[in-house]
């Protein structure tokens, strides 16, 4: 099946190529914020199995993911604390 283009409203060449462009940045940042949910769930598997030292690895990639994400201004900062509080409080039960 051939994909239908995307009808624009703006009239405007300018506020059209902006249109793509947020497209594209939606696009981007939902894929990393789709990788970064990923290695939470990948650290909160490891801890309900009680693998320590493989949660603690999992863990500092997911928190560098996080930190990544707040640098770049896709999640909010505080989001990003609070998930790195939850997820460091998670793997202290170990």
């Amino acid at each position: 099946k051939r994909k239908k283009k995307e009808r624009k409203m703006a009239n405007i060449k300018s506020q059209t190529k902006r249109i793509d462009i947020y497209a594209r940045n939606n696009a981007r940042n939902s894929s990393r914020k789709a990788e970064t949910k990923t290695a939470i769930k990948k650290v909160e598997k490891l801890v309900n199995e009680g693998k320590k030292e493989e949660a603690v690895v999992a863990m500092k990639n997911a928190i560098s993911l996080l930190d990544k994400l707040a640098q770049d201004g896709i999640v909010s900062r505080n989001a990003v604390t609070r998930k790195k509080g939850q997820l460091e409080a998670k793997v202290a039960t170990l």
